[in-house]
């Protein structure tokens, strides 16, 4: 296999509800992958649902911002600017960007997703949809 190489701007993005997701790494691109890479920005107020995920596992890094971990038996937590989350697979995981600037975080997801049905628009490299 040979090194592949991309500009995160001329990545993908998927959208919904005020969250833009830049698909840095996922099958479309490099589909000999072993990891989804996402940039995540969502806009204050913005929720990504509790939810999980059968098979893969997913680790947050957040670059900034800060919001609410939701995770299962409607516990929360506090999240911010250098925390690490890792979800094991089946494990219940959401967030709300509840601060006043946007919350941005990279989602690294094993074995990769294609995400594109999670959201609700696809914007093409570019598109006018910059995360």
């Amino acid at each position: 296999m040979a090194v592949e190489r991309w500009r995160a701007l001329e990545c993908d993005v998927l959208t919904k509800a005020g969250i833009p997701s830049r698909q840095l790494v996922w099958p479309k691109n490099s589909p000999a992958s072993l990891a989804t890479i996402t940039r995540v920005t969502m806009a204050p107020g913005a929720v990504s649902e509790r939810h999980a995920h059968a098979r893969p596992e997913q680790i947050w890094i957040v670059e900034r911002g800060e919001g609410v971990l939701l995770l299962g038996d409607e516990q929360t937590e506090v999240l911010g600017a250098g925390d690490i989350v890792r979800t094991p697979a089946g494990d219940v995981h959401g967030v709300v960007n509840d601060g006043k600037e946007p919350l941005v975080y990279l989602a690294v997801t094993a074995p990769p997703q294609n995400f594109a049905s999670a959201y609700n628009s696809m914007a093409s490299a570019n598109g006018g949809q910059p995360p």
